[in-house]
């Protein structure tokens, strides 16, 4: 599923872009207004995330405009105004939804996947499965296969297991992983990867090893050779 976002702020799009194609969405990202108008008006989103305040045309601007022109794409819209009056005038816009800055990303998730379920193309693009070895990872239903058996896996667990099975035999160093997995806002303890590594091993290795430890640098995933 395709997104745009709309946001002059490095500080937010940067990480946002990872984390929203971490969960597999493509990102087009402007920083200015009309860039985004102009994306949204020629081509075909399942979401637009637009920032209120924009050099140019404002994310309200935009909303207005691609509505009067028959575009209904969900808009989720990102400000600092934060009283009723606000809310009302970005709704009334053709904003479907308001987020208040700051928030967490977690919460932005939450509204994205919410718009997303709206599209008419949210069923017809199920996530692929991803197949490494004699390993299985269903990411849609947090399940791994191995060998027949099935293993339930938290959300950080498929995060971190897709991002493995992606690059298969590659040296993944800890910053790389880090920067895949947890925001720059998030900011985890240097024992966090170490220890989400070992729950994720005793539920898929009892058939054998498959994340090899280079020490020092990080990790390796795959059979040998």
């Amino acid at each position: 599923m395709k997104i745009l976002l709309v946001d002059d702020e490095s500080e937010l799009t940067e990480p946002l872009t990872r984390v929203l194609s971490r969960e597999g969405y493509q990102v087009d990202v402007a920083d200015n207004g009309k860039v985004g108008y102009q994306l949204a008006l020629v081509n075909s989103y399942d979401l637009l995330i637009l920032d209120w305040m924009l050099p140019q045309y404002t994310g309200v601007e935009i909303c207005q405009q691609l509505r009067s022109q028959g575009k209904h794409t969900p808009v989720l819209l990102l400000t600092a105004k934060d009283t009723v009056d606000d809310r009302v005038m970005g709704l009334d816009a053709g904003a479907d939804d308001y987020l208040v800055k700051p928030f967490e990303l977690r919460e932005l998730m939450a509204r994205v996947r919410a718009l997303l379920r709206r599209s008419p193309s949210f069923e017809a693009i199920p996530t692929p499965k991803l197949k490494v070895a004699d390993l299985e990872l269903d990411r849609d239903n947090q399940v791994a296969y191995r060998q027949g058996r099935g293993m339930n896996l938290s959300e950080k667990e498929v995060q971190l297991l897709t991002y493995l099975m992606q690059h298969p035999g590659q040296l993944l160093t800890h910053e790389q992983i880090y920067q895949q997995l947890w925001t720059d806002q998030e900011q985890p303890n240097s024992n966090v990867l170490a220890a989400l590594m070992r729950l994720l091993r005793r539920k898929i290795e009892a058939e054998g090893t498959l994340i090899y430890t280079v020490y020092g640098k990080g990790y390796r995933f795959g059979e040998p050779g």
